[in-house]
C-alpha cells in the first residue's frame, strides 16, 4: 500500500462528510429561501428640532423633502432585500403615529403588517443630526430593533445616507 495516497475507505468517508455539509447548507438555504418575507409598515420619517432656530427659521419644505426622501429610501432598501414585503401605509392615521409613542404597531396591525418601521430624524443643530429607527412587533408592540447612527456632522441632505446606512447595517443583516 502507498502511504502518498488516501486509502479507498479514507476517501470514501471525505467524500460522505463533504456530502453532508454541503447538504445541510443546502437545506439552510433552501429554508432561508423558503421563508415568506415579513410585512412592514414602513411610516414616513418624522423630524424633531431640538435647534435653537427650531420654529424661527421656515425650512418646512425643505424639510419635508428632506425626509421624504429618507422615507423612500428605507422603503426601497426594506423592499428590494426580498426580506420584507411593503404594507401600503397612505390610509394610516399620520397624526397617531406622530403624537402616539408606540401606536404604530396597532396602526401598522391593522393594516395588516406584522412589523412596523418608524424613523426619526432629530436635529441638534443647522449642522448636527441624528437619524433614528425603531422597529415593532405589531402583535405584541414590543421593540424588536432600534438604532441610533451616529451621523453628526452634515446638511440635510444627508439624513437619507444615514437612514440608509442604519438600515444595511442593523436590520437587513441582522441575524
Amino acid at each position: 500500500m502507498n502511504d502518498d495516497f488516501p486509502s479507498h475507505r479514507h476517501r470514501w468517508l471525505v467524500f460522505a462528510a463533504a456530502v453532508t455539509l454541503f447538504s445541510g447548507v443546502f437545506a439552510e438555504f433552501a429554508a432561508a429561501a423558503a421563508r415568506s418575507p415579513v410585512t412592514i409598515a414602513v411610516f414616513d420619517f418624522e423630524l424633531n428640532d431640538f435647534s435653537a432656530g427650531a420654529g424661527t427659521v421656515d425650512t418646512s419644505a425643505v424639510d419635508q423633502a428632506q425626509l421624504n426622501r429618507a422615507t423612500d429610501e428605507a422603503r426601497s432598501l426594506l423592499a428590494r432585500s426580498g426580506l420584507y414585503s411593503l404594507v401600503d401605509v397612505s390610509n394610516a392615521d399620520a397624526e397617531a403615529v406622530k403624537h402616539c409613542e408606540g401606536c404604530e404597531a396597532a396602526i401598522a396591525r391593522k393594516l395588516g403588517a406584522d412589523e412596523s418601521f418608524l424613523g426619526v430624524v432629530s436635529r441638534i443643530s443647522r449642522v448636527e443630526y441624528v437619524v433614528r429607527f425603531r422597529v415593532r412587533d405589531t402583535s405584541t408592540g414590543n421593540i424588536v430593533l432600534a438604532a441610533q447612527s451616529g451621523l453628526r456632522l452634515g446638511a440635510d441632505y444627508s439624513w437619507y445616507l444615514g437612514a440608509a446606512a442604519l438600515i444595511d447595517d442593523h436590520l437587513l443583516n441582522r441575524p
